[in-house]
């Protein structure tokens, strides 16, 4: 049996996403989809319920008639909001854990992941982009190959390091030189395991922008811009650090300004902050 081999043995016995993340990451991609549509998927999940109607109530603890449903939920903090709510919820499951190949404590995944999906949105608007949500998902679980490499990466982590601070390679370059593979295809790979549309597929394939013909296509800027603007916060850097390079051309095809990476790292902590309080981590 071939390394790759073994890695796909895995991701099949991987925990999947919540049957309610997937049913909710196909809405997402849905751009007439309507709030019943995502109030009848999560109704029927009695944890997510309880924990949105948690958060929900926290966030507008003053009102006098308190969320009673998913509906209501809904109708408070908006249709956006409360999908992004609950992917980052069911996500936590299969990221918080710690990965030690990539020098990622417990929970340094999972915080990374939420603020590169809050980044992510914060560039869709700035680019112009009506599938926030979907952009938001992508960035979110982008890293998700990790999960599967990370032990990998361990055992071979000084040649990829070596190749990384003496051949000038990047992390996911020297990855793939080493192990036949990257995080980036290992993550496409339990994407299309996992049923995920190919527009997420892409996404998740092209987070490091690893194809230059990708470099036009708006969304993979987005998931990629996020990326980057966490890695230069130091949110979430592991062992890989910041060894991964920066596209200067992407941000001249986009139109995005040195100034407006400034904007978006201020606009983030108050974004951030935000989420922190709803999900009770401020």
């Amino acid at each position: 049996m071939t390394a790759l081999d073994q890695m796909i043995r895995e991701i099949k016995d991987l925990t999947p996403m919540p049957a309610i993340a997937s049913r909710l990451l196909e809405i997402v991609e849905k751009p007439d989809s309507s709030m019943n549509d995502i109030a009848q998927v999560i109704q029927y999940d009695p944890v997510m319920t309880i924990d949105i109607l948690k958060i929900c109530n926290s966030a507008y603890s003053g009102l006098k008639m308190p969320a009673e449903s998913i509906k209501d939920a809904v109708n408070m903090l908006g249709t956006d909001q409360i999908v992004e709510l609950a992917l980052v919820k069911s996500s936590a499951r299969v990221l918080s854990g710690r990965r030690k190949g990539y020098g990622l404590e417990h929970g340094d995944m999972w915080l990374y992941s939420v603020s590169s999906a809050v980044i992510a949105k914060q560039v869709a608007k700035r680019l112009g982009l009506n599938n926030k949500s979907t952009i938001f998902t992508a960035a979110l679980i982008k890293d998700i190959g990790k999960i599967i490499l990370e032990k990998y990466v361990s055992k071979d982590f000084k040649k990829i390091d070596t190749l990384v601070k003496k051949n000038d390679y990047s992390f996911r370059e020297a990855e793939k030189k080493v192990l036949g593979i990257d995080h980036a295809e290992i993550g496409a790979l339990i994407g299309k395991i996992w049923n995920f549309s190919p527009r997420m597929i892409k996404l998740i394939q092209h987070h490091h922008l690893r194809d230059e013909s990708m470099v036009n296509d708006k969304e993979v800027a987005a998931v990629y811009l996020a990326d980057c603007i966490c890695m230069m916060m130091g949110i979430g850097v592991g062992a890989d650090g910041l060894s991964y390079r920066f596209k200067d051309q992407l941000m001249k095809i986009h139109g995005i300004s040195h100034s407006d990476i400034t904007g978006l790292m201020a606009e983030f902590g108050v974004n951030m902050h935000e989420v922190k309080i709803l999900l009770n981590m401020a």
